[in-house]
């Protein structure tokens, strides 16, 4: 089993930043991916960046130029900096683990509103 703290995320204004971090703990072995998915209301759960421990990455292509992930692999954990937000970024973020099987956080709520 993988277990993944989320912290980070809350209100902020158009135009604005915010950081998430998800640190992972438990049994972790190998190569393994984590990121960031979201889901806004009414819509289903859709990618917004993936970084494994390798170094590959994949954006969403709304994001791009827009969101940076990094990630700390002494740590486990894995960051979203989100920048120049949007209204259509508010969604509910959740932390995505992926190695011998698929695990989620608890989600953090997003929410760009002036």
């Amino acid at each position: 089993q993988v277990q993944l703290v989320e912290s980070g995320g809350g209100l902020v204004q158009p135009g604005g930043s915010l950081r998430l971090s998800c640190a992972a703990s438990g049994r972790i072995f190998g190569i393994n991916v984590m990121g960031w998915y979201r889901q806004a209301p009414g819509k289903e759960r859709e990618l917004v960046a993936t970084l494994s421990n390798v170094g590959s990455t994949n954006y969403a292509d709304s994001v791009k130029g827009r969101f940076a992930i990094s990630r700390d692999n002494a740590k486990n954990t894995v960051y979203l900096q989100m920048n120049s937000l949007k209204p259509e970024d508010t969604a509910v973020y959740y932390c995505y683990y992926s190695e011998k099987g698929i695990y989620w956080g608890q989600g953090t709520q997003v929410t760009v509103s002036s």
